[in-house]
């Protein structure tokens, strides 16, 4: 799943952006607001991570005009800030959460996922796909007989997309931003390697069926 982080201090987006990348997201980060329209009509981001205290155009501004956008893009708010009216504000101006720094990462994981499930509908991080178990939380898939299958970083982050959007058809675009931040280059061939390695391992717990023209879809096996 791709994030989106906007965030001015250097040694705080680090840490996010190492930290979210270790719980396989990719992760883009910007350091103002200025660039973010653009950088949202050109990539499908699965949440963004808005600071605050932004120099130029601040949080509170970026926030109202990606809501007036149209975006249904889950927001995450991460600021210093901790009043009372500070939060109301936010909130009501369209964020989903708000965290106050400083915070644990994994608090920040575990936010992450609430708003990324809370936006597939998805009601827990357990989700089942024909005998295909798989634990958003602890990133685990497990088979048909009970094993929890080997995946590489890739793979699990193409699974975790299909799987969020199970029954319907993902575009080979989409996987491939799921899966590689701007400075990466993933061709259409290494999506159709990965996909592949990947059905193998699922066996009979479940299909990828690939949709000519379309894209790829999770679904029973």
């Amino acid at each position: 799943m791709r994030i989106l982080l906007v965030e001015d201090d250097p040694l705080v987006a680090d840490g996010i952006v190492r930290g979210l990348t270790g719980e396989g997201y990719v992760v883009d980060h910007v350091d103002a607001a200025e660039p973010v329209s653009g950088m949202m009509e050109t990539a499908h981001y699965d949440l963004a991570i808005v600071d605050l205290g932004l120099p130029g155009e601040d949080g509170l501004s970026l926030v109202r005009r990606m809501r007036r956008s149209g975006k249904a893009l889950p927001l995450l708010i991460v600021t210093a800030r901790d009043s009372l009216d500070d939060r109301v504000s936010t909130l009501d101006l369209g964020a989903d959460d708000y965290l106050v720094k400083p915070f644990a990462l994994p608090e920040l994981a575990a936010r992450c996922r609430a708003l990324i499930r809370r936006a597939s509908a998805a009601a827990t991080n357990e989700l089942a796909i024909g005998k295909l178990r798989i634990d958003l939380a602890g990133r685990r898939a497990i088979n048909a007989t009970g094993e929890a299958l080997e995946l590489t970083r890739r793979e699990w982050s193409i699974l975790e997309c299909l799987a969020h959007h199970s029954g319907k058809v993902v575009s080979k675009e989409r996987l491939t931003q799921a899966i590689a931040g701007w400075s990466e280059d993933i061709s259409g061939n290494a999506i159709e390697v990965h996909v592949s390695r990947l059905r193998s391992k699922l066996g009979e717990s479940a299909s990828i069926r690939g949709i000519r023209g379309l894209g790829y879809r999770l679904e029973d096996a």
